[in-house]
């Protein structure tokens, strides 16, 4: 008969193994997958700019004084980029910005809803990272 104490021992260093092996690095969990820091720019800075994302990466555009949802988006490849939508929920403001997909290289065009602003236009090469 095993004792209640060497059971107990057992499972809490199996427990610990499997809790640690987890973060060992180079596993294939989502927990280490790494992040990827967004890139932040001004809308104002990128009118004929042209932004390096890695795939996965995100282009996160300050609006400044503007609403953050007055800006649409269009990607002419959306196979290497999707524009995000600018939002505000509850307290937190999103900022628009662009989702790197893929690799390539191709044009983002955003307009504002507020009259009288010419169209941002810029270009996004993805890599592979």
């Amino acid at each position: 008969m095993r004792s209640p104490k060497l059971v107990l021992t057992v499972l809490g260093t199996l427990t610990a193994a499997i809790a640690l092996s987890a973060c060992a690095p180079g596993g294939a969990s989502p927990e280490n997958t790494p992040v990827i820091a967004p890139v932040t720019e001004s809308a104002n800075d990128l009118q004929g700019a042209t932004v390096e994302l890695v795939v996965g990466q995100v282009l996160n555009i300050n609006t400044g004084d503007l609403a953050v949802d007055s800006y649409e988006g269009e990607v002419a490849d959306p196979a290497v980029a999707e524009f995000v939508q600018g939002r505000e929920e509850g307290d937190a403001t999103f900022n628009p910005g662009v989702q790197a997909v893929a690799e390539g290289t191709t044009t983002v065009t955003m307009t504002n809803q507020d009259g009288g602003i010419q169209p941002l236009e810029f270009t996004v090469e993805v890599s592979a990272g």
